[in-house]
């Protein structure tokens, strides 16, 4: 890593503020551009707001919570659009369809293998590879580039990675490069 040190941060909501700075600062001390955060309220998206990056703000799909709803209200996502954040909305990578099907006829299926591989780390670290192959699928980023993602536990983001994502059709083409902080700090 360079030198460099992983920050342990608190899980979930009270490990977000000092994730987002650890996001931004990392990726302008690398020159990187493009900020993936997922957000399903859009509260963790607004922690970025005039950070001075690209971002692209990933929600949850449609319908996965209530049929025919998104969880991140429309004017949430109109304000987010205002400041001039993309708002990207997908079918989930990492399990979408393949969820029905396990559901359906029990047992776990590829994509819920490596999603439960990458929880291994945090279940940010799954979020950041998911929400960055939906951007990626949704051409919100550029091929072939270093992007910083932010995910997290519950509602809140705790994981911080610097990935260069691919399309979920070659999704071990994903290499992450460096964790700039990961849950685990105690007493918070």
């Amino acid at each position: 890593m360079g030198g460099r040190q992983l920050k342990l941060v608190p899980v979930g909501p009270a490990g977000a503020e000092e994730t987002a700075r650890i996001a931004v600062e990392g990726a302008k001390a690398r020159g990187i551009r493009h900020l993936v955060v997922a957000s399903s309220s859009g509260a963790t998206a607004e922690l970025f707001r005039d950070c001075g990056l690209q971002v692209t703000v990933v929600t949850l799909a449609y319908g996965s919570k209530e049929p025919g709803k998104n969880v991140m209200e429309e004017a949430e996502r109109q304000k987010l659009k205002d400041w001039g954040f993309s708002v990207c909305t997908a079918a989930h990578a990492l399990s979408a369809a393949e969820r029905a099907v396990s559901g359906a006829n029990g047992g776990m299926y590829p994509l819920e293998i490596v999603a439960n591989a990458l929880r291994m780390f945090s279940q940010g670290t799954k979020v950041c590879v998911e929400c960055s192959t939906m951007a990626m699928d949704g051409g919100y980023l550029p091929f072939g580039e270093d992007v910083v993602a932010v995910g997290g536990t519950s509602l809140g983001c705790d994981t911080a990675l610097i990935l260069r994502p691919s399309y979920s059709s070659k999704l071990f083409a994903t290499k992450v490069k460096e964790v700039l902080c990961l849950p685990g700090k105690e007493g918070e």
